[in-house]
């Protein structure tokens, strides 16, 4: 799945919007600046979760080794 673009706007107030669009071109979704970086630092990538998940493995074995 790839990631959602989004396009920038301004609000009638000055605020930073994202716009999400689907594969039409309509708008899908549209959320405040403030809102959706707070999600983005919220989510964790599939990266970081293999990376803990290894991580764990490590020190598992480093235990059952004493």
């Amino acid at each position: 799945m790839a990631k959602a673009r989004r396009t920038t706007h301004r609000s009638s107030r000055g605020k930073k919007l994202y716009a999400v669009r689907d594969s039409k071109g309509r708008f899908k979704d549209i959320q405040t600046y403030e809102r959706a970086q707070r999600a983005d630092l919220a989510k964790t990538s599939k990266a970081e979760t293999a990376a803990r998940s290894r991580r764990k493995k490590a020190r598992r074995k480093t235990a059952k080794k004493r």
